[in-house]
């Protein structure tokens, strides 16, 4: 599960829940969470690599970045979950 606040100006939170797997791993996950624009360009890389299971956050700052739409992909455990960001200047 992953939740951001829109619109935002110039960054927002993403905060994330990273739950076990069927494999696991002394109680970490590996999570992606990518950003990316309305064509479907990364645009930032928010997180990559192995975390512990439970509640985490992290920030996406956009202060170089166009207003407009935006989308967030994340990734654990075989679930892909993406939403969208609205970014207003």
């Amino acid at each position: 599960m992953i939740w951001g606040f829109n619109p935002f100006n110039p960054s927002t939170r993403i905060r994330y829940f990273v739950g076990s797997s069927k494999n696991e791993n002394k109680g970490r996950s590996f999570v992606e969470i990518k950003v990316l624009d309305i064509l479907g360009r990364e645009v930032s890389t928010l997180v990559h690599g192995m975390m512990d299971f439970g509640y985490h956050e992290t920030v996406f700052d956009a202060r170089d970045l166009p207003s407009g739409i935006y989308f967030y992909r994340f990734q654990c455990n075989g679930v892909v979950d993406t939403k969208k960001l609205v970014l207003t200047k």
